[in-house]
C-alpha cells in the first residue's frame, strides 16, 4: 500500500533570503518533507532557483531531509544529472515537458533518485497509466504551476480518485492552493502526500498547521479507507 499521510511544506512561499533557517524550522515542526520549486521561466512563466541552491540546503541541512525536486522546466533530461550532485532524493518532472518519458525514468533511477511524474490541470490523467509501475509518486496539480497562492481546483480531485482505484500503492500528491479547508479533499480522493505553501510558511505556529494537516488528511484516508470495506462487504 501507498504510505502513510505525508506533509511537505513548499519552501517557494518562504523568505528566500533565510531560506535554510526556513527548512530547518519547517523540518524542526514536523515536516516529512521538503517540496522544492524549480521553475525556469520557459516551461512556466516564473523563475526560482537551481541545484546550486539544492547543493547548499544539502550541506547545511545534512542528510536526512528528503528533497522532492519539482522540476517545472521545459528540458528536465538536462538537469537530471546535476540534481543528482546535489543529493535530491526525488526528481519530478512534468510529463508535457518531455517526449521521451520512459528514457528520463531511467536515467533518473540510474542516477540514484526516485521518479516523480506531475501532470497540469489540463493534462489526462490516464497519460500516466503506462508509466505508473516505474514510479515513486505522481503529483497531480490543483493549480496550474508556476506561481503560489492560487485557489485549489476541486475538479482534479477525480484524477486523484482514479490513480488511488488503479495504482493502490502508488504514492500520489496534491500540490497547489492546499490549506486546512481543502486537504480534506485531496485525502479523501486517494492523495497520501500533500504540498502546502502559504498555509505553512505564512503562519506563526507552522508546527499546529502541519499537525492539522497531516491529521484531517489521516481522518479522511480512514475514512475512505472504512467506506471501500464497507463497499467490498
Amino acid at each position: 500500500m501507498a504510505s502513510g499521510c505525508k506533509i511537505g511544506p513548499s519552501i517557494l512561499n518562504s523568505d528566500l533570503a533565510n531560506l535554510g533557517a526556513k527548512c530547518l524550522q519547517m523540518l524542526d515542526s514536523g515536516a516529512d518533507y521538503l517540496h522544492l520549486d524549480v521553475m525556469d521561466g520557459h516551461f512556466v512563466p516564473n523563475i526560482t532557483f537551481g541545484h546550486p541552491v539544492v547543493e547548499s540546503l544539502r550541506k547545511q541541512l545534512g542528510q536526512d531531509p528528503f528533497f522532492d525536486m519539482h522540476m517545472m522546466v521545459s528540458k528536465p533530461e538536462q538537469w537530471v544529472k546535476p540534481m543528482a550532485v546535489a543529493e535530491a532524493n526525488q526528481y519530478t518532472f512534468h510529463l508535457e515537458a518531455t517526449e521521451n518519458p520512459g528514457t528520463l525514468i531511467k536515467d533518473i533511477r540510474e542516477n540514484g533518485m526516485k521518479v516523480g511524474l506531475a501532470i497540469k490541470p489540463g493534462t489526462s490523467v490516464q497519460y500516466l497509466a503506462p508509466w505508473a509501475n516505474q514510479l515513486g509518486m505522481t503529483l497531480v496539480m490543483t493549480v496550474e504551476p508556476g506561481f503560489g497562492e492560487q485557489k485549489f481546483m476541486e475538479d482534479m480531485m477525480p484524477k486523484v480518485h482514479w490513480l488511488r482505484t488503479q495504482f493502490p500503492s502508488l504514492d500520489i500528491e496534491g500540490d497547489g492552493g492546499v490549506g486546512s479547508d481543502t486537504v480534506h479533499k485531496c485525502a479523501e480522493a486517494g492523495a497520501n502526500m500533500t504540498v502546502s505553501g502559504s498555509a505553512i510558511m505564512r503562519s506563526e505556529d507552522p508546527r499546529s498547521v502541519i499537525n492539522l494537516l497531516r491529521n484531517i488528511c489521516s481522518e479522511a484516508a480512514q475514512k475512505r479507507s472504512l467506506d471501500l470495506s464497507l463497499i467490498h462487504i
